[in-house]
């Protein structure tokens, strides 16, 4: 190892006490979809103080429809900001760099059946709890001390660097396509979601889908002469279910997702209905996603969507009426992402991951969701690079990051944008 090496890691060392700390503040935000702006104003004060210069974008709703990388939305983007700060190479001859993290997180859910508290982080043994701390503020987090640690060894990189704070992430990845619509690309980009220490090989496509199903409201005296939109709901998700099964037998001939159990994941993650306990329910709505393969046009996949909820509706007698069923499309709508093997990029962290995991390889997997990583690679044809540290529970209850992870993530961070994009004595 050489003695620059040597000296980054020593740096990490040092300061990560600091960098648990300043996880521990992230964390305690809550930023929810819509309300980020805490905690992005945190992540530009910490930049700033660094010596990034920093620009502030708004996720730029004119965009759908209209650029391939942005996914249907349904919320006012008047405050949904992302944050960017770059700092210019400190010598010549360098690559540049992008680290991508979203700070948007997803609702605590079931608070109460949580040990403590989701938004006040609690450190237990080698674990951080809190909503986020996993999915992915320490990666946010390993990326800033990433950078620190070179500094503090005295060197500075010779190619450009990003640190990327993006929200729309996890519903539809727009705040990633923003940056990437008004130039914020790189040699390569690395996002450091929580992927326990592993490299994505790839991922799965995904398109996100709101139902609404319109039932007969009546009084329970009388209930043959209404018809629940609660039932028809639960009646259609069933037949979702056998669309679903259909793109899970196409797994067989999809290298990278031939041998997991269910790669596409029909999930209905929300559900709502009825009005009054004593009555049959006027309406019902729920919303979910469902995952595709490589290779594969989102919109196609859309179209085969709404062309089987037209069957079922045509061939179900319950469904018999006029617009029983509206289907609106409300988050992302985008493609998978394959990463080329062998590429400089992945050689390069595999040279960083053995020097911190004493000569071990670097494994790989699929992640069979979506990935702001697949907007650079699908649309800028970008290295992009997905590895972080390992966490548990992220969208669950008592969700955590192993803080002793998190430093092998740093340090692995470090290391890799020191020789991706070159180091010299500052």
């Amino acid at each position: 190892m050489t003695s620059a090496n040597c000296r980054i890691l020593n740096a990490v060392d040092q300061s990560f006490e600091s960098e648990v700390r300043f996880l521990e503040k992230l964390v305690a935000f809550r930023s929810l979809r819509n309300e980020e702006a805490e905690a992005q104003d945190f992540v530009q004060a910490a930049l700033q103080k660094r010596g990034f210069a920093v620009e502030r974008l708004r996720t730029d709703a004119s965009k759908i429809g209209r650029h391939p990388a942005f996914s249907p939305a349904t919320v006012d983007y008047a405050e949904s900001w992302n944050v960017v700060g770059l700092k210019p190479a400190g010598g010549k001859g360098g690559r540049s760099l992008a680290f991508n993290s979203h700070v948007d997180i997803v609702p605590a859910g079931s608070s109460h059946r949580w040990a403590s508290a989701p938004f006040q982080p609690v450190r237990k043994g080698d674990w951080l709890y809190g909503r986020g701390a996993g999915d992915m503020k320490a990666g946010l987090v390993a990326s800033i001390f990433a950078l620190d640690a070179i500094a503090a060894a005295g060197l500075s990189l010779r190619g450009d660097i990003q640190v990327q704070s993006v929200v729309e992430e996890e519903i539809t990845g727009n705040g990633a396509a923003t940056l990437f619509e008004r130039g914020f690309v790189a040699d390569a980009v690395i996002s450091p979601e929580p992927t326990d220490e592993q490299l994505v090989r790839a991922n799965a496509g995904v398109i996100k889908f709101r139902l609404e199903t319109k039932g007969r409201p009546a009084h329970p005296r009388e209930p043959e002469s209404g018809q629940s939109a609660i039932d028809l709901m639960i009646r259609l998700i069933g037949h979702l279910r056998a669309l679903e099964r259909k793109w899970i037998d196409e797994r067989q001939d999809r290298r990278w997702f031939s041998e997991l159990a269910n790669p596409v994941a029909l999930t209905i993650g929300t559900i709502s209905g009825g009005d009054w306990i004593a009555s049959i329910p006027s309406d019902c709505v729920a919303e979910g996603r469902i995952g595709f393969y490589p290779g594969e046009d989102p919109q196609a996949r859309a179209v085969e969507f709404e062309a089987f909820l037209a069957r079922i509706q045509t061939e179900d007698p319950a469904f018999a009426g006029e617009g029983l069923v509206d289907l609106t499309w409300v988050g992302v709508m985008h493609a998978d992402y394959e990463l080329a093997e062998g590429t400089p990029a992945e050689a390069s962290l595999r040279a960083a991951h053995a020097l911190t995991h004493a000569g071990g390889e670097l494994p790989s997997y699929v992640m069979a969701c979506y990935l702001d990583a697949a907007v650079f690679s699908v649309h800028g044809n970008i290295p992009a690079l997905v590895y972080g540290p390992v966490a548990e529970n992220i969208h669950g209850i008592d969700e955590r990051v192993s803080l002793s992870s998190l430093k092998r993530v740093t340090k692995t961070l470090a290391l890799f944008a020191a020789d991706w994009c070159g180091i010299a004595e500052s």
